[in-house]
């Protein structure tokens, strides 16, 4: 199969290496020429770590960097049958994009996009062709997360979702199909995760580090709240929640965070710059949290409840199967159990109880309950 990236970040090449290792033709395209150079000598380096530790042959290697190609213009895809986009996540930069594609691909050629929270039908209504357009969100590094969430839009036409589907199958990844909802499953379920640990500290109630450690000690996390948050960028998670407080129409739910804001306006993003709401400058001291047992389980619960009721809603509405949204979760973030089954272990009525104290407390919709959890046991 020929296959386009556009966009050579960390994103576009990642998924160009998954693509290449299938036996892929890839064709790789960034608007700034220089970055599709440093981004397949990376990739170089990083296929010499894994001969090194023998997770790949040297003949694997030549294999998988002889199957990529740069392209210096969208032209170069003519010959492509799927294209996916992996550029900034703005709307009208993409919309340009892909109009611009549809005047040198063929007429079966599929497009999709790697958006994490932009409307997949609003991108592809802009296209002389919508029902070829199709979401196709990897997960970050796309090499080695397993989940992909395949979005169809309105207008795609109804069996592409399975063949992506099938696609992702063969490339060896683990996909969940999707209702184009803002943040499909993963981001829209996992939105408490960040925003509640980000509420409790502006509250005073706890730091950063004690978040993180009572997620990790309590909930078997591997990653806090903010240690998260450093890696996939504050900025990232920034734009992120905004997109998807702003496609729901302002749902206090998904309320950013100015602290947050703050943050990305001090260009403090985590590991990208150095410092986050950690310092990773050489020699720099690592805070260690004040434990205190008693609070580590108010933010646990506080947190863990967020996360189930938005887990009980996405069933609710159809966003995806049961299987799918307890596979996402574990698959896409990497947490310790499904959602829905955390639920259950814990009591659901616990839940509801947890949700309806803070809704008492602090009189904000942002704790209402999905009106499927009171019924769930």
């Amino acid at each position: 199969m020929n296959v386009g990236i556009i966009g050579a970040g960390t994103m576009g090449i990642g998924i160009a290496q998954v693509a290449a290792t299938n036996g892929c033709k890839v064709w790789v395209y960034d608007a700034n020429a220089k970055q599709v150079e440093t981004a397949t000598v990376g990739l170089e380096k990083t296929l010499t770590k894994l001969v090194d530790k023998q997770k790949i042959s040297a003949e694997k290697m030549t294999e998988i960097l002889a199957n990529i190609s740069i392209a210096t213009e969208l032209k170069d895809f003519k010959d492509c049958e799927l294209i996916i986009e992996a550029i900034i996540e703005n709307k009208e930069i993409k919309t340009k994009v892909f109009t611009e594609l549809e005047n040198y691909v063929s007429e079966s050629c599929v497009l999709s996009s790697n958006t994490s929270s932009i409307s997949i039908t609003s991108l592809g209504a802009e296209l002389k062709k919508p029902e070829r357009f199709i979401g196709i969100h990897f997960f970050n590094p796309a090499p080695l997360m397993p989940l992909v969430e395949v979005i169809p839009s309105l207008l795609t036409e109804k069996t592409l979702a399975e063949k992506i589907y099938n696609l992702m199958k063969e490339w060896g990844k683990t996909p969940v199909i999707a209702k184009d909802i803002p943040g499909f499953i993963v981001n829209r379920i996992a939105r408490p995760y960040y925003g509640e640990g980000l509420r409790i500290v502006e509250e005073n109630i706890a730091t950063p580090e004690q978040v993180d450690d009572a997620m990790k000690t309590l909930g078997n996390f591997k990653m806090g709240p903010f240690e998260l948050m450093d890696l996939i960028g504050v900025d990232v998670n920034f734009a992120v929640t905004t997109t998807v407080y702003k496609d729901y129409f302002y749902d206090p739910k998904y309320k950013p965070s100015l602290l947050q804001q703050r943050m990305s306006e001090a260009k403090l993003h985590g590991r990208k710059t150095g410092k986050g709401f950690y310092d990773y400058s050489e020699g720099a001291e690592k805070l260690v949290a004040q434990e205190d047992n008693a609070l580590y389980q108010q933010i646990f619960l506080r947190i863990i409840s967020m996360l189930i009721n938005e887990a009980v809603e996405a069933k609710r509405l159809g966003v995806a199967n049961d299987e799918d949204i307890e596979l996402a979760m574990q698959k896409g973030v990497n947490y310790p159990k499904g959602l829905l089954s955390w639920g259950k272990e814990i009591g659901y009525a616990k839940i509801s109880e947890t949700l309806q104290n803070l809704y008492e407390e602090y009189q904000e919709e942002r704790y209402r309950q999905s009106p499927l959890l009171r019924k769930m046991n």
